[in-house]
């Protein structure tokens, strides 16, 4: 039995994605592909525009076979904790052959050979990265020309590292080298737009350009081409019933969060210095919306994502005390199954016999079955859910939903 392993937030699925899971089990020769997703809030600072439940649906009639679940600490966290937390996932599941990713540059060396620079030079990358930052440079920038310093002829490598699915895919393979894993890792070329592109246009479009449509006009038609029919099935179904989840939509909750905790700032968070959270306080009577508060709160030292993935970090009580913990005990400690195909037996009892964490199918046995520190981070998971629940109940006038009730998807 081979198994192959996507990591997504799938935010939502379009055709794109729709074809890197067919592709991955191409490439592969995959007899079950395992998808890990991020939750209901993303790597970017943002909520998820669906709920993962209907995600999951998405990404099980697309062709995954089972979906689990990033916990919170990694899904909402940079490229290097994003892709640690899921490496680790999989690497405890015990059952992964490949993982397979999309990226722009579509080489597998290029990308190991950065993997393998911020490995055995990490020391002397970070010196470099620190006194650029000092002279002005932003991170991204620093981070950029100190790799083209520590790789001879690095042009590729330079321009791989401009590119969000480049950076990740590198991320992935330094997990996978750093945490000594077998898993075999496996890139396909982007197809379609870009990343950062918002034309909808496009044959196949980016998952940012069907957000920023649905926010833009509120139209549901104007992406019917853009997802596939299922999915479009499924975003039709809840339009104006718990979708969509926009950005604006946490402007108040958030607001509400930074007053409840001016007092004592904001440093206890991960990724927040002193010098960001004065800035916060400092600039709290400007809150307008969060993205408006995003754009103040921005500087070539602090980019747009990382101040929001910030602001996320406060609302969701994302700590740098019980991150430093989970990184010292072993960074995952279950598996929260979200969904599976009925027909996907023979990979459930494999993860089941070789799995070093448990996996998670109901909430309520979760405690029986978790370690304290396991059950400190599915606590958080629960509790971002329920006030993603509380965001769409306010936003379409419908009752909560107790994420101990919700129940797993089977196709």
């Amino acid at each position: 039995m081979k198994v192959a392993a996507i990591i997504a937030e799938y935010n939502p699925l379009h055709n794109g994605h729709e074809f890197q899971i067919k592709r991955a089990r191409q490439m592969t020769g995959a007899d079950f592909v395992i998808v890990i997703m991020s939750g209901n809030f993303t790597q970017r600072g943002v909520p998820a525009v669906v709920d993962k439940y209907q995600r999951t649906k998405m990404a099980l009639n697309a062709g995954a076979d089972i979906v689990l679940e990033l916990p919170l600490y990694y899904a909402c966290s940079s490229a290097e904790y994003f892709a640690s937390g899921a490496v680790n996932l999989l690497k405890d599941l015990g059952v992964v052959d490949y993982l397979v990713f999309g990226s722009e540059c579509g080489d597998i060396k290029i990308l190991t050979e950065i993997a393998d620079v911020l490995i055995n030079r990490k020391k002397e990358l970070s010196d470099t990265i620190h006194t650029l930052v000092r002279e002005g440079m932003s991170y991204p920038a620093a981070r950029v020309r100190a790799v083209e310093e520590a790789i001879p002829n690095s042009y590729e490598h330079v321009e791989a590292m401009n590119y969000p699915n480049n950076i990740l895919g590198f991320e992935y393979i330094r997990a996978l080298k750093q945490f000594e894993s077998n898993i075999i890792p496996v890139t396909n070329l982007r197809i379609g737009a870009g990343y950062h592109d918002r034309m909808i246009d496009n044959p196949i479009c980016s998952s940012l350009a069907i957000r920023s449509s649905l926010d833009e006009t509120n139209d549901l038609e104007r992406i019917r081409s853009q997802v596939p029919f299922h999915v479009y099935k499924i975003l039709e179904e809840q339009y104006n019933k718990t979708f969509p989840v926009l950005n604006k939509d946490i402007s108040s909750i958030l607001k509400y969060k930074l007053l409840l905790d001016e007092g004592k700032g904001y440093e206890e968070y991960v990724d927040i210095s002193s010098d960001f959270s004065n800035k916060i306080i400092n600039n709290l009577n400007k809150y307008d919306t969060y993205s408006q508060f995003c754009d103040l709160l921005k500087s070539k030292d602090i980019t747009y994502v990382r101040v929001a993935r910030n602001l996320l970090h406060i609302l969701l009580n994302i700590k740098k005390d019980s991150m430093q913990k989970y990184k010292e005990e072993g960074y995952i400690f279950y598996a929260r199954m979200l969904g599976f195909k009925k027909d996907s037996n023979e990979l459930l009892s494999a993860i089941k016999q070789n799995s070093c964490i448990p996996l998670i199918s109901k909430l309520a046995d979760a405690r029986n079955q978790l370690t304290p520190i396991g059950m400190e981070m599915l606590e958080t998971d629960i509790q971002a859910a329920h006030i993603y629940d509380t965001i769409v109940s306010e936003k379409f006038g419908i009752p909560t939903v107790s994420e101990f009730s919700r129940e797993i998807v089977i196709i």
